[in-house]
């Protein structure tokens, strides 16, 4: 098997987080300013972020537009944050490539919390319209996903079938099966 760097190795999405911790200033402005570097079509940067800190007014209005599966787990999290990304350019122009460059911005803060040995996971499980009212969000962006990001946390913590996911080997596809051709 060929190596893999540490920091893509020990990269993962708990959903044990430790309800104590809280996110730094400067951890926060460390993960964002990872996000910022990603690279993006024509650099067009068409990223942005909603971050809700545990026990905030932003943080409470993302939980509660969370999926009730995801809300058994993601209240524990430092930080809950809202990835979006534009959908036109400033003139007008559709930008057919934002998604994957919110993607790409996602994976830099998502490695810089596995550097800062935080963890960041990465969920789809919200109600996008209700959280754009509550969020009072400009229509040009698109969410793309909640981002829980926290220190991890004990597993016994969790429900009885969330431990056991948690702590079950994170399988992947062999890579023969990610070729189309």
């Amino acid at each position: 098997m060929p190596e893999l760097h540490p920091l893509l190795a020990a990269r993962w999405s708990p959903r044990a987080f430790d309800p104590r911790a809280e996110l730094s200033a400067t951890d926060l402005a460390s993960l964002l300013e990872a996000a910022r570097w990603a690279p993006s079509a024509a650099n067009s940067q068409p990223w942005r972020f909603v971050v809700g800190l545990r026990n905030d007014e932003r943080h409470k209005r993302i939980f509660t537009n969370l999926a009730p599966g995801n809300q058994r787990w993601a209240g524990a999290a430092s930080a809950l944050l809202v990835a979006a990304h534009a959908t036109t350019s400033a003139t007008g122009e559709p930008l057919r490539h934002a998604a994957h460059d919110l993607g790409q911005a996602v994976a830099h803060l998502s490695l810089q919390a596995t550097a800062l040995g935080l963890q960041a996971h990465q969920l789809g499980g919200f109600d996008a319209d209700s959280l754009r009212a509550d969020l009072d969000l400009p229509s040009a962006y698109a969410i793309g996903v909640v981002v829980a990001v926290g220190r991890p946390g004990d597993p016994d913590q969790l429900p009885a079938d969330l431990r056991t996911r948690e702590l079950a080997l994170r399988p992947r596809r062999p890579v023969a099966e990610l070729l189309l051709a």
